[in-house]
C-alpha cells in the first residue's frame, strides 16, 4: 500500500477557513485557470474517523488539478463527538455558504461528492438540498454508506478495510438514540421513498465490499425516478481501493472511468 497523502502538493492552492463552526479547506488549482464549478467533497471514515485533509488523497484533489474546479472540504463533526444530524448539518452549512457566495467564488454551478461515509452524506445532502431548494448539478457518492440495516453484501462481510463489524459500529455511533425510532432518509438514505428531482449521479463500488448491494439499489431507485444515474462495479473486496492503492490496475481503471463521467457532467449537467 502506498503512503497516504494528507498534505497538499505544488499543484494545489489551499486556504483554511471556518464556515460558522465548520473548519473547511478550499482547494484551488495552482497551475491552471479555475473554472466556474464548485465541488463540495465530503471525506469518509465510517462517520467515526477521517478528516478534511483526506481531500488531498482521493478524487477531489485530482478534480482540482485536472479540471480546474474549486473544492470545499468540510471538517464535519464525527459521530463520537456528536451523532446525527451533526455531520449532515455541518455539510449543509458549507453547501449553503457555497450557494450564497456563488458570485464571489465565480461558480455557475455546484456539485457534491464524497467517499464511503462521505458518499452517504453526499446522497443525504442532495436530498436535503432538493427539499430546501438548493440546486446541485451532479452527485458523486462513491461506494457510499447508505443503509444502517444489513444488506445482502454488508452482512457477514469480511472485506478489506471495511467489514460488517466496523459498519455496525459506525452506524451505532452515528445514529445513537435515533436508531430506536424511525430512521429518516437524511440519516440513512436507503430509506428514501422519493428519488425524483435528485441530481444526476455517478458512482463505483467493489462487488465484494459491504456497500455493494446498497449502492446498486440506490442507483436503481434513481433510474426508476427518471434521474440519470450509473454505477460501475469492480471485482474486489478492497473498500476505497482507488484511494488506498491508486497504482493498482483496477484503481487506474476506476479513476479513468470516474474522470470520464466527470468530464461528461461538466459538459452536460447544469
Amino acid at each position: 500500500m502506498l503512503p497516504i497523502r494528507l498534505s497538499p502538493d505544488k499543484d494545489l492552492r489551499v486556504e483554511s477557513i471556518r464556515i460558522g463552526n465548520v473548519p473547511t479547506l478550499i482547494l484551488r488549482p495552482a497551475k491552471i485557470k479555475p473554472v466556474s464549478v464548485g465541488v463540495l467533497w465530503i471525506h469518509g471514515g465510517g462517520f467515526i474517523l477521517g478528516m478534511k485533509e483526506m481531500a488531498y488523497m482521493g478524487r477531489a484533489a485530482d478534480l482540482v488539478k485536472k479540471y480546474g474546479v474549486t473544492v470545499l472540504s468540510p471538517g464535519y463533526r464525527l459521530a463520537w463527538q456528536s451523532p446525527y444530524p451533526a455531520a449532515l448539518n455541518d455539510c449543509f452549512r458549507v453547501l449553503r455558504y457555497m450557494e450564497e457566495n456563488k458570485r464571489g467564488f465565480g461558480f455557475d454551478r455546484i456539485m457534491v461528492g464524497g467517499e464511503s461515509a462521505g458518499g452517504g452524506l453526499c446522497a443525504a445532502l442532495c436530498m436535503r438540498a432538493r427539499d430546501e431548494k438548493i440546486h446541485v448539478a451532479f452527485q458523486m457518492p462513491l461506494y457510499p454508506m447508505l443503509s444502517n440495516m444489513d444488506t445482502e453484501s454488508s452482512k457477514d462481510n469480511h472485506g478489506k478495510v471495511w467489514n460488517t463489524r466496523r459498519n455496525h459500529l459506525g452506524w451505532k455511533m452515528y445514529l445513537r438514540d435515533n436508531a430506536k425510532n424511525h430512521v429518516p432518509p437524511y440519516a440513512s438514505p436507503a430509506y428514501q421513498t422519493d428519488f425524483s428531482s435528485l441530481p444526476p449521479c455517478y458512482t463505483f463500488v467493489g462487488d465484494g465490499e459491504p456497500f455493494y448491494a446498497e449502492t446498486l439499489q440506490f442507483v436503481e431507485e434513481l433510474k426508476k425516478a427518471g434521474v440519470d444515474a450509473e454505477a460501475d462495479v469492480y471485482h474486489t473486496d478492497f473498500h476505497a481501493f482507488d484511494m488506498l492503492r491508486p497504482e493498482d490496475e483496477i484503481s487506474r481503471q476506476a479513476i479513468a472511468a470516474f474522470e470520464g463521467k466527470f468530464e461528461y457532467a461538466l459538459q452536460n449537467y447544469r
